[in-house]
């Protein structure tokens, strides 16, 4: 993979812009640290943030095993983080 984190950026979004009711309030940063982590930093309409998250938690923790795992094949560490 040339760019590992743009994918797992691509790969994020994939996965929460269907979601959303106010996509166009949708941001989105990824940068890469040199201890090979890669940071995922979404910010979403206050409205739409329940539906990221999901009930319990359940939907934001399975979007950041896929991105771990995802970065894992890789020999890297995705975090996830939805900001307000």
């Amino acid at each position: 993979m040339q760019d590992l984190p743009a994918e797992i950026g691509g790969l994020v979004e994939a996965i929460v812009r269907p979601l959303l009711d106010y996509p166009d309030d949708f941001q989105m940063t990824y940068e890469e640290e040199e201890d090979a982590t890669i940071y995922v930093e979404l910010r979403v309409n206050p409205e739409d943030a329940g539906k990221v998250i999901g009930r319990q938690g359940r939907l934001i923790k399975a979007i950041r095993t896929l991105a771990r795992a995802s970065a894992s094949r890789e020999g890297y560490h995705a975090e996830v983080e939805l900001l307000d």
